[in-house]
C-alpha cells in the first residue's frame, strides 16, 4: 500500500474537464492527483517555412510552469529571458506525441498550437499534459470540421501517457512527486490506443535495471494507458 492509500498499479484519481477555456479552439484541464493542467489548442491558418506549398500541416506544443506550481515559487522563465532544457524536451514530446496519431496532410496547410500549462504539479506533468492535450486536440478538430475547413477527421489512432517506476515497494503506477523522486528507476511511456509506443523515456537512478523489468513496467503502463483512454473518449462523449 503506497502513502496515498493506491494499489501498485493503480492511477490516481484522474479528472479530464473539456471544453474549460472559453476562447480557446479546443481546451481540457486535466488532473492527475494533485497535479493540474491546462490544455489549449489553438488552430493557425500558417505553417512553419519548412512546410509552405507542401498541402501539410503541423501540430507544435508549448510547455510552462506557472511560478507557485510547485512548493517554493519558480521564477518565469520569459522573465529570465530562455526556457530551461526540460521545458524544451517536454515541449517537443507532446508535440511528437500528436504529430504521430494524426494525419498531418489531411489538415491542410494549417498549424495546431497546443498550450500545456501547470497550474499546480506533484508528479507527472508531462504524462497529463499529452493525455490532456488529446481531448484539447480532438476538440480543435471537431471545430475545423463544424467550419468546413476539414472534412474528416485527421485521427490515426489516441494518444494517452503514463509513468511507471520502481522503488522498494516494488514497480509503481501513475507516480506522484513523492514516489518519484525517491525511485530506483524512472519511466515515461507514451502509448497509443492501437498497444503501439510513440516513445520510451526510462533511466536508473541508482543501479541498472533488467530487460525484463523494463517490459514489466511496460504491461503495468498498458493497463494505466487503457484506463486513459476511456477517460478520453467519456470526457469527449465519443
Amino acid at each position: 500500500m503506497r502513502l496515498d492509500k493506491r494499489l501498485a498499479n493503480e492511477l490516481r484519481p484522474i479528472f479530464l474537464g473539456p471544453g474549460f477555456a472559453k476562447h480557446a479552439h479546443g481546451s481540457c484541464f486535466v488532473k492527475f492527483g494533485d497535479t493540474h493542467v491546462l490544455c489549449t489548442a489553438t488552430v493557425e491558418d500558417k505553417v512553419p517555412p519548412f512546410l509552405r506549398n507542401t498541402g501539410a500541416g503541423w501540430i507544435t506544443a508549448e510547455y510552462g510552469m506557472l511560478p507557485c506550481s510547485t512548493h517554493d515559487r519558480m521564477e518565469r522563465e520569459a522573465a529570465k529571458g530562455k526556457q530551461s532544457g526540460r521545458t524544451q524536451e517536454i515541449q517537443r514530446l507532446i508535440g511528437r506525441s500528436l504529430r504521430a496519431i494524426v494525419d498531418l496532410k489531411s489538415l491542410g496547410e494549417r498549424q495546431i498550437r497546443i498550450d500545456c500549462d501547470v497550474l499546480q504539479a506533484d508528479g507527472g506533468t508531462r504524462t497529463a499534459s499529452i493525455t490532456g492535450a488529446y481531448v484539447a486536440l480532438y476538440q480543435a478538430v471537431q471545430r475545423m470540421i463544424s467550419k468546413k475547413q476539414i472534412s474528416s477527421l485527421p485521427f490515426i489512432d489516441q494518444v494517452a501517457a503514463i509513468s511507471c517506476g520502481i522503488s522498494s515497494q516494488g514497480i509503481l503506477l501513475d507516480l506522484n512527486y513523492h514516489e518519484d523522486s525517491s525511485a530506483e528507476v524512472d519511466a515515461n511511456f507514451v502509448l497509443t490506443a492501437s498497444g503501439k509506443i510513440i516513445e520510451v523515456q526510462a533511466c536508473a537512478e541508482k543501479q541498472a535495471f533488467e530487460v525484463e523489468q523494463l517490459m514489466e513496467m511496460l504491461s503495468v503502463a498498458q493497463k494505466g494507458a487503457a484506463e486513459l483512454f476511456e477517460l478520453q473518449k467519456n470526457a469527449l462523449k465519443l
